[in-house]
């Protein structure tokens, strides 16, 4: 499978996985699960036939780990950013000092008066580095990357959960949890 394929199959999973599993007929378990076996046969059925090594493929070069396979490997989810309802069943964990949320130019002005919110996701995601911030900020334009002061944000009482794939999520941060960007956003 070339990397153009690997792409357009990683794209179609995250909107079947993460958004749209009806968009093929399957339904996703509370935890957000569909068997690998039914999500191929309905990706075939809609005429996006794919095989079992090359979903495995495009789930094991993934650069942001976006799936996961259950440990036996019968099953398959999307590690966040669902705007369906799931319940992930991800612990609560103590966050680092501080943390990132890279977006763009164009909306740092609301940001900051609203602070990050989820929109239609379940959580805001988070990041434990500067250089994904921005290079998430970096999808959507000019990169701004925000530093969320997160042990603060936890000791008052906000809830962090820790991705398979290494994202932080958090429902909201409040205005008051958030610092100038890191860098000057280039």
């Amino acid at each position: 499978m070339d990397e153009q394929s690997r792409k357009r199959t990683s794209k179609r999973l995250s909107y079947v996985l993460r958004h749209r599993p009806d968009s093929v007929g399957l339904v996703c378990d509370p935890r957000g699960w569909v068997a690998v076996d039914a999500l191929l046969a309905a990706l075939a059925a809609h005429g996006e036939a794919i095989s079992h090594d090359d979903l495995v493929e495009v789930v094991r070069t993934n650069a942001k780990q976006r799936f996961a396979f259950s440990g036996d490997g019968a099953r398959i989810r999307a590690s966040q950013g669902h705007s369906i309802d799931v319940e992930l069943g991800y612990a609560p964990a103590t966050p680092p000092d501080t943390l990132f949320h890279g977006t763009h130019v164009g909306v740092v002005e609301a940001i900051q008066r609203e602070g990050l919110l989820r929109g239609e996701r379940h959580h805001v995601h988070l990041s434990a580095d500067a250089d994904t911030a921005r290079s998430v900020g970096a999808r959507r334009g000019r990169p701004v990357v925000l530093v969320v002061v997160a042990a603060v944000m936890n000791a008052d009482g906000f809830a962090f959960f820790l991705s398979d794939n290494g994202v932080w999520l958090t429902e909201h941060v409040p205005p008051r949890y958030l610092r100038a960007p890191a860098g000057d956003g280039s």
